[in-house]
């Protein structure tokens, strides 16, 4: 047995618990190769279908609002009658997949949006997953004092925060309560180191936001600010648009997860369910 080879199966017999019982489960076709690493076979990152929220901010914007009329709070606002019908359309999809290429690991932001939509995929494609598990690293960005505010509402109640917004950039800007997507990033460091220890060689479904797509494409692909921002401004993430990367080796090194697709969604256009993509109900308009 190699140097190598010894320390990681070491290291996994130390860990025990969740870590054992992932590396029991891996898939026994992976390459060798791949068994000796921590990422998983698959991973897919998918935005939640559309909700209440999107459809509210778009008729604040309409209207010239300052203000996003919705009762609900971020965390519980649920997915429209249209975001149940991509849920649903996204998790026939996955339904005819092999079953070697069904997710079996199911993670979740625990916002009631990206809950129902992880949870009407798992019963619209019958997978067997052991149970849908959330995680609050996986939440919406959090935008504090310009919660509910159309890019008018913050310009009209906050201008000196509009004005350094636009100064510092997106990256970087953080208003007072919220978070930037460096803050973003920080919490999906850790997550993603969970998932390398407990879920390694696993196909792996998340179910989250915009923010968190664009935020784990910044960390896995090793992207800069300049880079990710340019993907940003090309256009938001539809409504249950699937990014995905599969394990596979680089030369001699060590195993690396490489892009497979990004903002997949034949599954919405083969169910003739249409594509949306609006921001989520808190975030201020691109600059």
């Amino acid at each position: 047995m190699h140097g190598r080879q010894f320390f990681t199966l070491a290291f996994r017999f130390c860990l025990g618990g969740d870590a054992a019982a992932a590396y029991s489960l891996r898939d026994p076709h992976f390459p060798e190769w791949a068994m000796q690493n921590t990422w998983p076979q698959i991973l897919w990152i998918v935005r939640h279908g559309q909700s209440a929220g999107n459809v509210a901010r778009d008729a604040a914007e309409a209207g010239g609002l300052a203000v996003i009329d919705i009762a609900e709070r971020d965390i519980d606002v649920p997915l429209s009658t249209l975001g149940v019908e991509q849920s649903v359309a996204l998790g026939d999809w996955f339904a005819r997949l092999p079953r070697d290429e069904q997710p079996q690991v199911v993670l979740s932001s625990p916002y009631l949006r990206a809950c129902q939509t992880a949870e009407l995929v798992v019963q619209a494609s019958a997978i067997e997953v052991p149970k849908l598990r959330l995680d609050e690293r996986l939440r919406e960005k959090e935008f504090g004092i310009l919660d509910r505010l159309t890019k008018l509402g913050i310009q009209q109640k906050h201008p000196e925060l509009n004005l350094q917004r636009q100064h510092v950039g997106k990256f970087y800007f953080r208003p007072p309560g919220g978070e930037s997507w460096c803050d973003v990033i920080l919490r999906l460091r850790s997550l993603l180191e969970m998932v390398t220890r407990e879920y390694a060689g696993q196909r792996v479904l998340i179910v989250a936001h915009q923010v968190i797509v664009n935020c784990m494409r910044y960390l896995i692909e090793h992207m800069d600010e300049h880079r990710i921002l340019d993907i940003d401004r090309e256009g938001d993430v539809p409504n249950c648009a699937v990014t995905s990367y599969r394990a596979a080796q680089r030369k001699d090194e060590d195993a690396v997860l490489q892009l497979d697709l990004v903002n997949f969604l034949a599954p919405l256009r083969e169910a003739a369910t249409p594509v949306t993509s609006a921001p989520d109900t808190p975030a201020a308009a691109k600059p």
